[in-house]
């Protein structure tokens, strides 16, 4: 055979005498790896939880509703759409109803935040809490906790005079039916128990009818 000539088999032989040395020669060539991620440092935390002070060690990317389910084991507090459309995650911070999915805990470094578990006891029930059950103000039970804190809130609301979008009178902001479901609207009842809600906080309100 003259130099010049090139058979099927000669040419498949020579490429994987190629290939093989491939292996052997790529630790040469690789590029250096790059320098292992030392994390997310930790951040301190402070706050008050149902009236006792807590302390802890966050990622300051832990949302608050995160925080209390998680770290501080307070699921009365759920987790629905982790979106801030369904109102479950409602918990009662510095007065003020909030949505906790949509908070960092570190944002409340020092706050007051108040829970289902931090308005009543099975022994000792929040007045919301008695009128929900005295109304059947629930079914599955699962946005119910939200829905307790939201209205505790909604009174507190109507009775400091925060006007809503269906407030007629601005300088005399009354107690109905309407500012309830107007205020309560961003707590959603997939078993659709709305009236019965309604009936509890207006019991809670002393407006409940004969």
């Amino acid at each position: 055979m003259t130099s010049d000539h090139v058979t099927r088999r000669g040419l498949f032989q020579g490429g994987a005498a190629l290939a093989a040395t491939v292996p052997l020669m790529a630790p040469a060539h690789a590029a250096p790896s790059a320098p292992a991620s030392k994390g997310t440092p930790m951040t301190a935390v402070e706050l008050t939880v149902n009236g006792r002070e807590v302390h802890l060690q966050l990622d300051p990317r832990t949302t608050l509703l995160d925080a209390l389910r998680e770290h501080l084991k307070l699921t009365g507090t759920k987790k629905g759409c982790d979106h801030g459309q369904c109102g479950a995650c409602t918990v009662i911070v510095e007065g003020r109803r909030i949505n906790s999915c949509l908070t960092l805990a570190v944002m409340h470094d020092g706050d007051a935040v108040t829970t289902i578990e931090g308005l009543g006891r099975p022994e000792a029930l929040h007045p919301m809490q008695k009128a929900f059950v005295v109304h059947d103000g629930y079914q599955c039970g699962y946005c119910t906790p939200g829905q307790i804190c939201s209205a505790v809130s909604v009174l507190e609301e109507i009775k400091a005079g925060i006007p809503s979008h269906v407030t007629e009178d601005l300088d005399k902001v009354a107690f109905s039916e309407d500012e309830v479901r107007e205020r309560m609207s961003g707590n959603i009842c997939r078993c659709a128990a709305y009236s019965n809600i309604v009936a509890a906080i207006s019991d809670v309100a002393g407006e409940a009818k004969a």
